[in-house]
């Protein structure tokens, strides 16, 4: 029996992620600012300068006159800005679909989450609170399209680039210790992930 490469698997485990929440997979936590409050009515003035990237608009990396790029951790998007360089010659652009996002942002997508999956239970394995959320701190980026986040989970590593959660296909972080070692074993979902405890 043939040996299955880690590409192999990421490609696997994008395409289960696409068969089973294809709507997270397609554009990951980002909504525009009219669609950010309508599953609860309860707030509609987010906008670009809390992080949202309306749907359907691509956000290079390099985009940094956009809170949701400008305002992550500067290793983070040194490290983001290598790799789509990197990536462009094999004809993959790196896209953020989510990056930086105001504590407000997350409350409300967290809000949306609880709807959606009918409990905090169930939607903390797909949305942090504010308190813990590595987007809300400028550590995490989502990453799409589907070639992109592929082309990722290949050749992060080398970046420091590491995808965190297996159900999360498009959420990386930098280990800066990857580059040597090799990314970390992923959390199955963030409720795993000790940083998410209260």
């Amino acid at each position: 029996m043939g040996r299955i490469v880690p590409v192999s698997l990421a490609i696997l485990g994008l395409a289960i992620a696409a068969f089973v929440r294809p709507s997270l997979v397609a554009s990951a936590p980002s909504s525009s600012s009219a669609e950010v409050g309508q599953s609860t009515g309860t707030h509609t003035a987010l906008d670009e300068a809390d992080g949202v990237i309306p749907d359907g608009v691509a956000v290079s990396v390099f985009d940094e006159g956009l809170p949701a790029v400008g305002k992550l951790d500067p290793d983070l998007l040194d490290a983001l800005r290598r790799a789509a360089t990197d990536a462009e010659p094999d004809g993959v652009g790196l896209r953020v679909n989510s990056g930086w996002r105001s504590a407000e942002y997350q409350q409300q997508l967290l809000q949306d989450a609880v709807v959606e999956y009918g409990s905090q239970e169930e939607a903390a394995r797909w949305v942090a609170t504010a308190e813990t959320s590595a987007h809300v701190s400028g550590e995490a980026v989502d990453i799409g399209p589907f070639d992109a986040a592929a082309w990722l989970s290949e050749h992060g590593a080398a970046y420091g680039l590491c995808q965190t959660y297996s159900n999360e296909s498009w959420h990386y972080e930098l280990r800066p210790d990857a580059v040597d070692d090799g990314c970390p074993p992923m959390y199955a979902d963030p409720t795993e992930d000790p940083r998410m405890q209260p």
